[in-house]
């Protein structure tokens, strides 16, 4: 049924109060994946993409993530988002309301130009209301979104890079400027390793760069501390309200170099100490080849409330509850600082590996936060305490539909 809307006559009516969540209207896709063309029109209810593995469904997904910034759930490069066998070019675009109105997102990617031996491909295009943007941060200022995917299964066990990764995304709803400071601080980083790499010698660039980094680094770690802070919050007042929810709470940490100091010292005394153990440790990482210590190296810790324990060393249905409860969180404190407003969720797969008293308990969640749920899955049954609920679509080879 691509480019037919959605019918919603009875869901549209059951979701009325939840207006004012962000939510997609109308998702239209062009040569992006394995869809040559596909348009949905929905409501603010839960929309369910049912289909067999392969058939696109995480594709729509991905889609959808594009309408805020960043790379998408997949975080993959721009040109393999283009469809096999098409001209190299892609488009999403989609009717979004906002806290702020109703607004037309459009982003996507030029063809290469050129012969094959010398072409050019444009960068990330991304329009609001029909006007280029320098870049995806301003769809900061309309659109907030959280995903959960199998890929984050692993998170707890996982290398320290997925927490930070997982903790960025949330620093980035409280701070607009973090990602700037950050890249900041990458960027500044790079230049010292490869001048370490080089066997440079130069004491004025390389206090130049440390300047640099520790200003930079302290402020990501403590704008880190503050998003974890307010996380936690968030889960307090989460497990007042609900002691005995199948997701449980749980107990977040940064482990790091900086975020240790800053617990216990002013941060412009954090910059000058962090400053001189780069001045100190530079034969050290010379020879380890790159920078050992500083906020690329920061740890998020959680740890499961009820049994206090490490949330590696919890079962695998554990850890899934635990990740389940902080992406729960995160709409929860992300609809607070929006006054209301709760972001789009896109949880793949999500019924999965769920009994049906947790996935009836989520499904029920999603509906109390009010926000527009994107979620995938193979069966049907297990969407079960959704029908009448939620929109639900059959995806099958690049092609979307109403089930029959």
């Amino acid at each position: 049924m691509n480019g037919e809307p959605v019918p919603h006559n009875v869901i549209t009516e059951q979701v009325s109060e939840s207006r004012r969540s962000i939510w997609v209207e109308r998702l239209t896709l062009a040569n992006f994946r394995n869809y040559a063309y596909a348009r949905l029109d929905v409501t603010t209810a839960p929309v369910v993409l049912l289909g067999a593995n392969g058939a696109g469904k995480t594709n729509l997904l991905e889609a959808v993530s594009l309408l805020a910034p960043g790379q998408g759930l997949r975080r993959a490069p721009f040109p393999q988002l283009a469809r096999l066998g098409g001209s190299g070019d892609w488009a999403v675009a989609a009717t979004v309301h906002t806290p702020k109105g109703t607004v037309d997102i459009g982003t996507g990617q030029l063809p290469a130009q050129g012969t094959a031996e010398s072409s050019v491909r444009s960068g990330r295009i991304v329009r609001i209301d029909g006007v280029t943007q320098s870049g995806s941060g301003a769809l900061a200022d309309w659109v907030e979104m959280v995903w959960l995917t199998p890929a984050m299964d692993g998170l707890f066990t996982g290398p320290a890079s997925d927490r930070r990764t997982f903790l960025d995304r949330l620093t980035l709803c409280f701070d607009p400027g973090f990602r700037t400071r950050a890249g900041q601080f990458e960027r500044a980083m790079r230049q010292r390793n490869r001048m370490l790499q080089d066997g440079a010698t130069d004491d004025a660039l390389f206090a130049g760069l440390e300047l640099i980094m520790a200003e930079t680094g302290v402020a990501t770690a403590a704008a880190r501390i503050q998003a974890a802070a307010a996380l936690e919050a968030t889960i307090a007042l989460r497990r007042e309200r609900q002691p005995d929810s199948p997701f449980p709470w749980s107990r977040v940490a940064l482990q790091g170099w900086i975020e240790e100091r800053l617990a216990t010292q002013p941060a412009v005394d954090v910059e000058d100490a962090y400053r001189a153990l780069l001045r100190r440790e530079r034969e050290r990482d010379r020879a380890a080849g790159r920078t050992l210590v500083g906020p690329h190296r920061t740890d998020m810790l959680v740890e499961h409330g009820p049994k206090a324990m490490p949330a590696q060393f919890c079962s695998t249905g554990e850890q899934k509850a635990l990740l389940i409860g902080l992406v729960l969180a995160h709409a929860e404190l992300l609809a607070e600082r929006r006054a209301g407003a709760a972001p789009i969720l896109l949880l793949d797969e999500i019924a999965a590996h769920l009994d049906v008293s947790r996935r009836s308990a989520l499904f029920e969640e999603l509906l109390r936060i009010g926000s527009q749920a994107w979620m995938t899955g193979t069966d049907r049954h297990a969407f079960s305490a959704l029908e009448d609920r939620a929109h639900f679509l059959h995806v099958e080879d690049g092609r979307i539909r109403a089930p029959g």
